[in-house]
């Protein structure tokens, strides 16, 4: 995902969500009597790149059901596109999203649980069943993982920094030698990024919610304006604008990945996302963990999880559920979408099956093997602004106890 927020970059918006797009046909399919329906129309909402994966498999199970099956790509802000044609009656029958979008999506009441089987589930990688259970209740199907991690050209940097700090010293003295003109491509903005920063805030010891005896993230353990995000911004601070400039708010979800290609700056903190990018521009590259502050805390990004939903409301809901548990969890597909783009599958057949072409894999999955589930409970929601935004702010030079204090209130009043 180049910005949290959204992770989608398509063709159509809210406009044809609110035209009546989706499905049309009976509720649920008619009893196979020969192995197919009698008829109806199954609508997937998706981005372009994986439209153009899911259509020949969407068309192999119109033909096995007897339906007409239309995958349609989907403009940005899909997550609220989608709430808003499921409140007008005019969504789709699966939407295919990021897993931090779960709560918001149950809390408005637009999908419903999938019928995963155990040993369906068990094929899945653990740390995508996790992400995809909300309130003991799976409800969606995995297809990809993805975090970030620390790309770095090697012609520029041939060793991978074991700290910041190292790759602070690394990146001054390129720039030194006029081969940079860039520290660090993380990107920030003027609204900040929390997904992108949240590696470094954890390795300074904060974070975001704690959690309960389940293991699960409690909203009333908020961290954020807490002590430890204080401590965690003034390390961070040390890195802005008015320290060392590795972290500069003109270092943007537009221009990280192509200052990283057009070998501005020899490090890059991204996702898979941006791999497409740096082959194109022939870049010699390595994936590695994004390194920690010295002697703080392990730096550990968000783990994501992209997957397919069913839509509450519908129109043909027990078709829904046969397509993302019985062809959502074929390995062909994941493959399919994995071609489409680069994210690690979460099918452990599938991983096995393209690891072996695509080194790359092994790598950004060792960068996250200790990361974070991305939170999926509603809160959740209230934490991008404030956070971003507090975040641009202490890089920009702000007082980072202030800061972070006010942001931490402004995030509790939308909590509540």
């Amino acid at each position: 995902m180049r910005i949290r927020t959204t992770g989608v970059v398509a063709v159509l918006g809210l406009a044809l969500a609110a035209s009546g797009c989706g499905s049309s046909g009976s509720d649920k399919p008619a009893a196979k009597e020969s192995g197919k329906a009698t008829g109806g129309k199954l609508v997937i909402w998706a981005d372009d790149k994986r439209t153009a994966a899911l259509k020949p498999f969407a068309e192999a199970f119109g033909q096995e059901n007897g339906v007409t099956v239309e995958v349609q790509a989907v403009s940005k802000d899909l997550q609220t596109n989608f709430v808003t044609a499921s409140q007008q009656g005019s969504g789709p029958d699966v939407v295919v999203g990021a897993h931090d979008w779960i709560g918001n999506l149950v809390q408005n009441g637009a999908i419903d649980p999938v019928q995963l089987s155990a040993e369906q589930k068990s094929g899945f990688s653990e740390v995508a069943v996790k992400a995809v259970t909300f309130n003991g209740q799976v409800y969606g199907v995995p297809y990809a993982t993805e975090n970030i991690a620390l790309i770095r050209n090697t012609e520029l940097a041939p060793e991978a920094p074991k700290t910041i700090e190292e790759l602070v010293e690394t990146g001054k003295k390129l720039q030194a030698e006029k081969k940079a003109s860039e520290i660090l491509c993380l990107q920030s903005g003027q609204n900040g990024d929390a997904y992108h920063i949240y590696p470094l805030y954890t390795s300074g010891g904060g974070y975001l919610f704690g959690t309960d005896a389940n293991g699960d993230y409690d909203p009333a353990d908020l961290g954020v304006g807490k002590p430890e995000s204080i401590a965690a911004f003034q390390k961070i601070a040390k890195l802005g604008e008015k320290g060392d400039g590795a972290l500069k708010r003109s270092i943007t979800g537009e221009n990280s990945i192509a200052t990283f290609t057009g070998k501005k700056c020899a490090f890059l903190v991204s996702g898979p996302w941006a791999i497409g990018d740096a082959k194109k521009a022939n870049i010699s590259y390595d994936i590695s963990p994004v390194p920690g502050f010295a002697g703080g805390a392990e730096a550990q990004p968000f783990v994501g999880v992209q997957a397919f939903y069913v839509a509450a409301k519908g129109k043909n809901k027990a078709l829904a559920q046969e397509f993302v548990t019985n062809y959502v969890t074929k390995p062909e597909l994941a493959v399919a979408l994995y071609h489409a783009e680069p994210r690690p599958p979460a099918l452990t057949a599938a991983f096995d099956q393209v690891k072996g072409e695509d080194p790359d894999l092994a790598k950004f999955a060792e960068a996250g093997k200790n990361g974070h589930v991305l939170p999926a409970i509603p809160a959740m929601a209230a934490i991008w602004d404030p956070f971003g935004k507090a975040e641009a702010a202490i890089i920009g030079g702000a007082d980072p106890a202030s800061t972070m204090t006010a942001a931490g209130k402004t995030i509790a009043g939308q909590i509540k």
